[in-house]
């Protein structure tokens, strides 16, 4: 058959390498709706839920009785229950009603009343709800800083460029587990050679993430998994119960804790009960917030690609991500995987995050080249700083970061780098040599730098938790070895954990150690001319992008 060239000029196009499915109910492919999602409905007796989404108490899996027990407001949830979905979905892009009322009504809903109110919502008027609804005035960014061969000195060097580039949090994991000691302790010391004040996590077994926490080696945790369905739940990570017990084991030791939930992760172990990725995701973020964490890291995460394929996929996303918000919980959006091969289409998903903000747009933009991601890659890496900054310019945006030099870059790469070389030396820990240091300090990835003795490095690494090394012991070494600065702001950090303000909600550190959180810096929107506005400063900075012509020289 004579094909058109057109035709053939487009199926060569990158957005046909992606996935698509039409919807299937029955194995879970719905996003916004389906035909076998739970009418809402609650009964209370005695001051206890008997019946939630129409089912009885006797009928109740264990996600049912802990949303029930825990996540609803039971002496408001029969008036909130009352109020058609409709008027909600209205209340929430209505200026004139205020985030703090919206959030006390939605306190009294069910997982099935949310998805109803949030199939009400275009694009748009998501984006509308999320400008006024997430907890923090002013929007953040996570970065991703991996290496592919999990080497520490990279990590350090990547984790100041970060920090310099204004990223709020960074979070790290490894290919090979037993590194985790090493790579949380090179993440906290590039991390406040960059900033101080910058929040770090190390991604690992639950186990070893806490006590790194503990030891004063990471300040905050993420990946405390929650699933939509029992079965997806006992396979994954337990149970409702076990996550609030972690939960609580963390913040009575001053960490901030953030749980990670996603739309897909039903569909894509095969137990999604038919009910659509939204109700799901829903019943996630009801156990979320039960189980007293702050905020979640949502969005389908690493399983957009799933959540990608169906129609409205993307807009599914940004509903869970507004849920979350409705909620009272920080979000952390995600944009952390990378889902296709369009440019156009990747840039088109972050946007809807990106322009209204959030609490942290990415919950994971890759400060390395994606072939360094270990997270499998996010849907902007470093090699995209200089679109992000201009997209920021362009549409006179907050998204979290700004432009750098080259000189400021090489200066804290090398600090870092020098910073992890003292203190590993100083601790008796592998050896850092000046080679690796130089070529860290210039290099783009792991492409551009020697390799590390891997065998020394994991005996370091079993060492640093044979020998109880803590947060403390890395302030003496680098204070010994003269990096006072540094040593001053990792003490500081640790002086948080005692203080527990940055437990608030969506709470950030600024440079001064000052607590920028939804409790004490709260978002204001009210329509325009409210809330928070780039101007100042902050808008002079974001307009300092390179290779910029300027009038003056002219």
């Amino acid at each position: 058959m004579k094909r058109s060239k057109r035709i053939e000029t487009l199926d060569r196009r990158p957005v046909n390498l992606d996935g698509f499915i039409n919807e299937w109910p029955e194995m879970g492919f719905v996003a916004m709706s389906s035909p076998y999602d739970p009418k809402p409905s609650v009964r209370v007796e005695d001051g206890k839920i008997v019946e939630l989404d129409g089912k009885q108490r006797e009928d109740f899996d264990f996600i049912d009785q802990f949303i029930a027990d825990y996540a609803i407001n039971i002496d408001r949830t029969v008036e909130s229950m009352a109020v058609p979905s409709l008027d909600i979905a209205r209340m929430i892009v209505d200026i004139n009603v205020s985030r703090k009322e919206i959030l006390r009504l939605i306190s009294g809903i069910t997982p099935a009343k949310m998805t109803e109110v949030m199939n009400h919502l275009n694009v748009v008027e998501l984006m509308m709800g999320m400008q006024k609804i997430r907890a923090r005035r002013k929007p953040g960014n996570q970065a991703h800083i991996t290496n592919l061969k999990d080497d520490p000195v990279q990590i350090a060097a990547d984790a100041a460029e970060g920090a310099l580039r204004g990223f709020a949090e960074e979070e790290t994991t490894m290919g090979v587990a037993r590194y985790a000691p090493l790579s949380a302790m090179a993440l906290l010391i590039g991390s406040q050679a960059g900033r101080p004040g910058v929040l770090t996590q190390c991604s690992a077994e639950e186990a070893t993430e806490l006590e790194l926490g503990i030891r004063g080696l990471t300040t905050y945790a993420e990946t405390l998994s929650v699933y939509g369905t029992e079965k997806v739940f006992i396979d994954g990570d337990d149970t409702p119960y076990s996550k609030a017990f972690l939960n609580s084991a963390y913040a009575s030791r001053g960490l901030k804790v953030r749980f990670t939930s996603g739309s897909g992760s039903e569909v894509l172990m095969g137990s999604s009960e038919k009910k659509s990725m939204l109700y799901l995701e829903c019943r996630c973020l009801f156990v979320t917030k039960g189980a007293g964490s702050q905020g979640i890291q949502n969005g389908s995460v690493s399983c957009i690609g799933v959540t990608g394929s169906v129609p409205a996929g993307i807009r599914e996303v940004l509903a869970e991500n507004l849920v979350a918000a409705l909620l009272g919980l920080e979000c952390a959006s995600s944009n952390d995987q990378s889902f296709s091969n369009s440019d156009m289409r990747r840039t088109a998903r972050t946007m809807l995050e990106f322009l209204p903000g959030t609490d942290f747009i990415f919950s994971g933009y890759a400060a390395e080249p994606n072939y360094d991601n270990m997270f499998a890659g996010s849907n902007f890496d470093a090699e995209d700083f200089d679109d992000y900054n201009v997209l920021q310019r362009d549409m006179q945006v907050d998204g979290g970061l700004r432009p750098v030099t080259e000189e400021e870059v090489i200066r804290v790469r090398n600090k870092a780098a020098r910073a992890v070389q003292a203190v590993f030396r100083s601790l008796g820990l592998s050896p850092v040599t000046d080679e690796q240091v130089e070529a860290v300090t210039y290099a783009h990835g792991s492409k551009d730098t020697p390799s590390r003795d891997v065998t020394a490095d994991l005996a370091a690494a079993e060492d640093v938790l044979k020998r109880g090394i803590t947060g403390i012991d890395v302030v003496k070494a680098l204070a010994e070895t003269g990096f006072e600065d540094i040593a001053s702001s990792v003490l500081n950090m640790l002086r948080q954990r005692v203080a527990g303000d940055y437990m608030q909600t969506a709470a950030i550190l600024d440079r001064d150690f000052h607590v920028l959180s939804g409790v004490n810096t709260p978002n204001d929107y009210m329509g325009p001319g409210t809330g928070y506005r780039v101007d100042g400063e902050r808008w002079e900075e974001i307009k300092k992008i390179p290779h910029i012509i300027n009038p003056k020289d002219m």
